[in-house]
């Protein structure tokens, strides 16, 4: 059986993942169409979407590049934006946090924002919670997607812990039975609460 060789469809599609991840690496591009657009137009590519990369290769591609390019200084961003994660979600204990995102699978680059997930009756109570101790917040909303039809509005708050940008969204109290989806890979986003965050930065 002959061994086939990448086409030039393959080595366009790579080199778009490459060029992707650098663009989300360098300007601090979190959608992962956005960057593979940008990346299309610096290639000069027009053959329509058939073309463009899988967010998954993306992602791929992202800590490729991060291992080649960020070394030591990625390493100890990384750590830093987990401990700011810590930090938060000791803080908002109650709301039984979960860390998601990139931060969480380790492709966060340096402008990339700690995501949480928390789990409260109410947005409000979070806010309380962040008011009653003198932090600064805004209220925000995030459109989630929980299935293949299902796009769901949920609030909640952007603050800052340990010079860094936390984002929390803030779900019902139900809501951790059932992670939206990956915007990579369209699988139930991973997920981990504070004992697992913990045994991430004992393990870097």
């Amino acid at each position: 059986m002959t061994r086939k060789h990448p086409g030039r469809s393959d080595n366009l599609r790579r080199a778009l993942a490459q060029e992707a991840a650098r663009i989300m690496a360098e300007h601090g591009i979190s959608d992962f169409f956005v960057a593979k657009k940008k990346a299309a137009d610096r290639l000069g590519v027009s053959d329509g979407s058939a073309m463009l990369p899988k967010n998954t290769e993306i992602e791929t591609a992202l800590a490729e590049y991060q291992r080649l390019f960020g070394g030591e200084s990625h390493t100890e961003s990384l750590y830093a934006q987990r401990r700011a994660a810590l930090s938060a979600m000791r803080y908002l204990e109650e709301f039984e946090p979960r860390l998601v995102g990139p931060v969480l699978t380790g492709t966060a680059t340096e402008h990339s924002d700690v995501q949480l997930h928390l789990f409260a009756e109410t947005a409000e109570s979070v806010a309380l919670k962040l008011m009653d101790r003198h932090v600064p917040y805004e209220v925000t909303e995030r459109r989630v997607k929980m299935n293949a039809e299902r796009v769901l509005a949920y609030p909640g708050v952007r603050f800052e812990m340990d010079d860094f940008e936390i984002e929390a969204t803030v779900f019902p109290t139900d809501g951790i039975r059932q992670a939206p989806v990956s915007p990579v890979d369209g699988r139930p986003m991973k997920r981990a609460n504070a004992f697992e965050v913990e045994a991430l930065l004992d393990a870097q």
